[in-house]
């Protein structure tokens, strides 16, 4: 019996020996499979990863960053309008259409602004200031919750995540998006050509999407790209926003259109830019710049042709008037029947661009020095109310000549009233305000977007009075157009004059002399300039006018208004060329 039930407990305690080893067993298999399973998933979005970068990443390493360090930001900029924020592992749910800035102990934001965020926003995401349509902000969450979340797909590039504005309309494109992008990313040193654009505003490709190409080597991503790579996506450094220094017009959302009250552009940095496109577009300039590139060339006039709307009637009759006129071949480009590049090469060397008014004109930042801007306007419509591109050709250092005609004979129109409405027509509305559309004389000024008197106007076709547009040339245009004299004008401003000092005299109880004198400024001694003139202003102390002067030499002496024992204030500045203005020296005090 003894021995029996021995047998039976060493049974017993191998049995149960053997379940522990398979429960052991399998339990690490689990385990393991749990592993396999993870890192199966890790593979898998590291190559989702890869898919949208070259770069190599490492999934686990980057999501370790993530869990631990959470989001990160620095912005520049004291307000919304100004501002672009670098951040550190920015995520986007597709899901919510949210970016989500992840907290831990590690994370920072600066500025902390905390409810102030949303007042209106953190940022524009546009060039285009304060557009309720354009704001971004994003949600807060611990980062904790990525445990509940789903994994995220890591975007390694460098980025820059941005809003375009209409890439339909050839102006948008180039004013709010292209120029804007082509600065800021030469404002940080990592946004090179290796970076990535995203592209969050919503819009599909557009008819200019290879524009945007040109600033990177790599694809641009769309916000409804980002839906196909993971329901969330973390962008290892971003830069979000655009730099608003290149813009120079505002299009009337608050206040009629004109241009900006601070423009801060010259056309020196539009040409730099338009130069940079140009070459990655492959258009030869002859290596000497744009005067060798015109000495190569018939000097032409370019004709942009339209095919759809707001058409140039008696266009033949035109080209042969201005071709008769200055006595240069005239050729036509259209935007319905030319690749952009192509017609780029054409307005590169031309001595004339004419076109009706319309997005097309701002390529006329690819002509060269000395050429000349003609934009025609419809019957109605007062060219001193929509200026974008004679702004554009009035930019120190553009150096174009800019001419404006506008159609002052409505016989010579023709409208289309039955057109649907974003084309000009006016069938959809009131009778009494059909009738006050078509008895007005001039569009009055207005707000963007829709109003129906603008639209009604600006897509007539127009027969142009070709004697009144040469008038008109004639008193602009004095001499032939001549590319190959025109150079760029200085934009060097004057330093501080140096060594000011003054001396007084007093002759009598009621005559008194104040004598000044000063250096030249440091940098003058380095330059030719055509003209040096100084600007003195003197002023009493205790009074709040003063006096000012312009002088063509460095010492003179005033009595004119010049009292004894009284004390005053003067300051001295250099010119140059009439309008190159220098700092003001430190303000001497002197004592008659």
């Amino acid at each position: 019996m003894r021995a029996a039930s021995c047998r039976m407990n060493v049974a017993a305690i191998l049995n149960g020996l053997l379940v522990s080893v398979v429960a052991a067993l399998l339990w690490k298999y689990v385990r393991l499979s749990e592993h396999a399973a993870v890192l199966e998933e890790e593979l898998q979005l590291t190559h989702q990863s890869q898919e949208l970068s070259q770069a190599r990443i490492d999934y686990h390493a980057a999501l370790l960053a993530l869990q631990e360090h959470g989001t990160r930001m620095v912005c520049t900029g004291k307000m919304h309008t100004d501002r672009i924020c670098r951040f550190d592992y920015l995520c986007y749910c597709a899901e919510a259409e949210e970016f989500v800035f992840f907290h831990s102990n590690s994370s920072f934001m600066l500025p902390n602004l905390g409810p102030r965020r949303f007042q209106p926003a953190l940022l524009d995401l546009s060039s285009v200031e304060d557009h309720n349509t354009q704001y971004f902000n994003f949600l807060e969450l611990p980062a904790a919750a990525l445990k509940f979340m789903p994994k995220p797909v890591f975007i390694p590039d460098v980025t820059l995540i941005l809003n375009r504005f209409n890439p339909d309309n050839l102006m948008h494109v180039f004013h709010d998006d292209l120029l804007p992008i082509f600065y800021t990313m030469r404002q940080y040193s990592d946004l090179d050509d290796e970076a990535r654009l995203v592209f969050m505003e919503g819009w599909g490709e557009g008819a200019h999407f290879d524009l945007y190409r040109l600033l990177s080597s790599k694809q641009p991503l769309l916000k409804e790209q980002l839906r196909n790579f993971g329901k969330l996506m973390c962008f290892t450094k971003s830069y979000v926003g655009l730099s608003k220094m290149t813009t120079w017009y505002q299009y009337g959302f608050v206040q009629p259109q004109g241009p900006k009250a601070n423009i801060l552009v010259s056309g020196n940095e539009i040409r730099q830019f338009a130069s940079s496109l140009m070459e990655k577009l492959n258009i030869n300039t002859q290596g000497g710049g744009e005067e060798s590139a015109a000495e190569e060339k018939d000097e032409y006039i370019v004709v942009f042709s339209r095919s759809i709307n707001r058409l140039i009637l008696n266009e033949a009759e035109l080209i042969l008037a201005l071709a008769q006129e200055f006595q240069m071949r005239a050729v036509t480009v259209s935007l319905e029947e030319q690749t952009f590049p192509s017609i780029v090469k054409v307005i590169s060397g031309a001595s004339m661009l004419v076109s009706m008014h319309g997005a097309q004109l701002v390529s006329s930042l690819f002509l060269p020095r000395g050429a000349v801007v003609v934009e025609l306007f419809p019957y109605a419509v007062n060219p001193e109310q929509y200026t974008p591109y004679k702004t554009l050709a009035s930019l120190p250092g553009m150096d174009l000549q800019y001419v404006a005609w506008r159609n002052m004979v409505e016989e010579n129109s023709v409208a289309y009233p039955e057109r649907p409405w974003e084309q000009g027509g006016i069938a959809h509305l009131e009778k009494e305000e059909q009738e006050h559309i078509l008895a007005s004389k001039e569009v009055p000024r207005h707000l963007c977007c829709r109003n129906p008197e603008w639209l009604y106007r600006i897509y007539q076709d127009t027969i142009v009075d070709i004697p009144s547009l040469l008038e008109a040339l004639r008193e602009t245009v004095k001499t032939r157009p001549n590319l190959k004299k025109a150079k760029p004008a200085s934009t060097v401003h004057p330093g501080r004059v140096r060594e000011p000092q003054c001396q007084t005299s007093v002759r009598a109880t009621n005559e008194a002399k104040l004598t000044v004198s000063w250096q030249i400024p440091w940098n003058l001694k380095y330059l030719k300039v055509r003209e040096v003139k100084y600007e003195v202003w003197i002023q009493e102390q205790g009074e709040n006018t003063y006096m000012p002067y312009i002088l063509p030499h460095q010492n003179y002496t005033f009595s004119e208004n010049i009292k004894p024992f009284t004390t005053y204030l003067v300051w001295v500045r250099c010119i140059f060329n009439k309008n190159l203005l220098g700092p003001f020296a430190d303000v001497l005090m002197c004592r008659t």
